[in-house]
Order: C-alpha cells, then sequence, then structure tokens
C-alpha cells in the first residue's frame, strides 16, 4: 500500500500505520485528514491484516490541526463547512474501525491527534509522552472529538477539568485516568510493546475479535452520535470568532493573548 501522508508496513498479521511527516510535526492538515480514511478502509477490508499498531516518526506523535487550516476556515465559510464535513469523516472511521488499534504516543500528541488516539483498544505511552488538547488555547470548541472520548474514559469531571483548562497529561497521568492503557519505561519501548500487543490480539482467532471489536465500537457510537456532530458545529462558530486569529497570531510572537470576547 502507497500513500502520501503515511506508511504502512507489513509485520506477519499486523499492519503497522505510521505518520511520516516528521518535518511537519505530523500535523493533521487537510492532506492527512482527507487519506487517513481511506487507509483505514483499505486496512478494514484486507482479509490478512487482524491488528494494527499506530505509530510515527519524528520526535513528537502530531502536532494535532493546522493553523493555516484555521485561518482558512476563518476567512471563508465554506472551507470551514468542508473541514467540519473531512473532520467528521474523520473520526467516525476510527470510531467505527473493526479491527483491534494499538497507538504508541512518543513526544507529544495534540489536539484532534489526541482525540483520535483516544478511541485505541490499547494506548501505549512513557514518561515523558505528553497528550492534550488546547483547543481553548487556540479560541476554538474541542469540538473535533475530545468531548466524545475524554468523558467516556477518564469520566466527565476529570474530562472538564482537563478540556476546558486545556492541560496537558503526562503519560502515568494518562494511565491513571484511563486515557492509556500501557506504560511502559522509555520512548525507545514505546514502538516494540505497541507492535507486541497488535500481534498478541492478532495471534488470536480472527472473528471473535474483529466481532467483539465491533460490539465495542457501539459503546463508542453512542457517545458519537450524541456529542459529535454538535462539537464540530460549535467549534465552527468559535472559528470565525476574532480571538481565533489572535491566538493564532499571538502564539507565532510567542506573546499572550489579548482576547476581545468576539
Amino acid at each position: 500500500m502507497s500513500y502520501r501522508t503515511v506508511t504502512v508496513e507489513r509485520h506477519g498479521h499486523v499492519a503497522e500505520l505510521r505518520l511520516d511527516r516528521p518535518d511537519r510535526l505530523n500535523a493533521f492538515d487537510d492532506e492527512l485528514v482527507n487519506e487517513l480514511p481511506g487507509v483505514l478502509t483499505d486496512l478494514a477490508r484486507d482479509t490478512e491484516v487482524r491488528a494494527v499498531a499506530w505509530t510515527s516518526t519524528g520526535r513528537h506523535f502530531s502536532a494535532g490541526g493546522d493553523m493555516e487550516t484555521i485561518l482558512a476556515g476563518y476567512a471563508d465559510l465554506n472551507v470551514l463547512l468542508r473541514g467540519v464535513d473531512d473532520g467528521r469523516r474523520l473520526f467516525r472511521a476510527f470510531a467505527d474501525f473493526p479491527k483491534p488499534l494499538v497507538t504508541a504516543v512518543q513526544g507529544s500528541s495534540f489536539g484532534v491527534a489526541t482525540s483520535l488516539v483516544f478511541t485505541s483498544d490499547a494506548v501505549v505511552v512513557a514518561p515523558k509522552t505528553k497528550l492534550s488538547d488546547p483547543h481553548v488555547h487556540m479560541g476554538l470548541v474541542a469540538g473535533d472529538g475530545g468531548a466524545v472520548t475524554w468523558p467516556l474514559s477518564a469520566g466527565l469531571a476529570r474530562a472538564k477539568r482537563k478540556l476546558l483548562w486545556g492541560e496537558p497529561l503526562t503519560g502515568p497521568e494518562a494511565v491513571e485516568l484511563g486515557l492509556a492503557t500501557d506504560l511502559v519505561e522509555s520512548d525507545e519501548q514505546l514502538r516494540p510493546r505497541a507492535l507486541d500487543l497488535a500481534g498478541q490480539v492478532g495471534s488470536l482467532p480472527p472473528i471473535a475479535t474483529q466481532l467483539t471489536k465491533r460490539a465495542l465500537n457501539r459503546v463508542l457510537s453512542q457517545q458519537t452520535d450524541q456529542v459529535l456532530d454538535a462539537g464540530f458545529y460549535l467549534e465552527a462558530l468559535s472559528n470565525r470568532s476574532d480571538d481565533v486569529v489572535e491566538a493564532v497570531n499571538s502564539f507565532k510572537e510567542k506573546r499572550p493573548g489579548n482576547w476581545s470576547g468576539t
């Protein structure tokens, strides 16, 4: 399988899906957002693939959403609505993926990347791993999946505490809150552990594991149906505020934001 933004490598019945643009910090720009659902469809249809390990290249798992995409959505409503539709399709592709998915998170994961990571069946982290959803820091609603996945695993009160303040989690904190499942001692052990876990579940009877995954997906689907669309449209509404432009500019200029509330 050949793709533009990711690499897929076979390890027996395990497919390693690797984010492969370290020069862009594996940011979720339009190209990656639109390619990933098709990649997951290909992996779902391939009967030789019984489990997937999701990894990435470079120092960080992903920088999350692309800032230029935020500004483009502010400037053009049609661009913004197209981004909403693309994002909804991406999240549902992960939430409804029918095979076991194990994710290894090295470095930092931000925003939409973290929301997608938390749809996984196992999440491997290290002490230095950082997971966060800093949408509010960018003047945006945490609507691209964070309001679905964080409360489902961590509980509503803890999700509120993290999403409203936009605070990062360390790897051990993520395990303690139930958002990650496996803690290794160092970054070097992340990928091997994810491949090992994927290999273990991939060695089990595939019909049983995949139908069990489909049953578990219904739990996530209920939360998705209740929250996802509202979250995306509220995020789109916030993307039209002047505070979004100020958030991008202040981030680039490394200064505190001056919020107008408009």
